[in-house]
């Protein structure tokens, strides 16, 4: 496993928002995280990066306890986080916002920081259109894209991605799909929040889902299983497939 998470209790103050989470993420694997609003979905994804350090439990990243450690110190171990709100830095460029996502890896020779920034390019062309373009100047769907090409373009092992494609149009929720395959078909690990039921099934028939509920799992099955019974989604999160 790539990442395995063992009772993991986060805290914000004396609210206890995480209540035990385990949960596993394999290599090339994509696994779904789902559930109503505000049952900690966020908070597990802050709580792997090291931006809402655990209060108990452990956090194994290829093999290595990361609980605790500085979201910088875990991504130079092999891990990107997309958050929900993108946070592009409005007044730097496209090109600017892909660089500042370096600087944790190093100083790096010029031909491999031209390689990673030719390979994002390759996959999201529209910002190499926009490459000087200020990221207050993009699209939403641009941001989104900004901020999925400034996660990838360390080549991380694994990706934590939060709610890609809310608030987007349908052509640009289906782009932000086939990036998704992309991803996964280059072997990349994702760990994915997304309320977009019909993209998030769509992305593969054997993913595992778990579903979330006041802190914890509730629930745990493959994307197929919870098509033949729905009860599951039903229950838990409001929605029918």
């Amino acid at each position: 496993m790539i990442l395995s998470l063992d009772d993991v209790h986060t805290h914000y103050g004396r609210s206890h928002v995480l209540q035990g989470i385990s949960l596993e993420v394999g290599e090339g694997e994509l696994v779904i995280l789902v559930g109503r609003n505000g049952v900690g979905k966020t908070t597990t994804l802050k709580t792997i990066m090291g931006l809402q350090p655990p209060t108990r439990g452990r956090v194994l990243f290829a093999g290595r306890d990361v609980a605790g450690l500085p979201p910088n110190r875990i991504a130079r171990l092999g891990m990107a986080y997309v958050p929900e709100e993108r946070r592009i830095i409005p007044n730097l460029t496209v090109l600017e916002n892909l660089r500042l996502a370096m600087l944790h890896l190093g100083r790096l020779p010029r031909a491999r920081i031209d390689e990673a920034l030719n390979e994002v390019f390759s996959w999201f062309p529209r910002l190499e259109e926009r490459m000087g373009n200020r990221g207050e100047a993009l699209s939403g769907g641009e941001q989104q894209m900004l901020a999925m090409a400034r996660a990838m373009v360390a080549r991380p092992r694994l990706m934590l991605v939060d709610e890609p494609t809310e608030g987007l149009m349908p052509i640009m929720v289906e782009e932000i799909g086939q990036i998704l395959r992309r991803l996964l078909a280059a072997g990349v690990s994702v760990l994915l929040v997304e309320q977009n039921w019909d993209l998030a099934f769509a992305l593969s028939d054997s993913s595992r889902v778990y579903i979330m509920e006041k802190g914890l799992i509730c629930h745990e099955g493959t994307t197929a299983e919870l098509r033949a019974d729905r009860i599951p989604l039903e229950r838990y999160c409001g929605v029918r497939l």
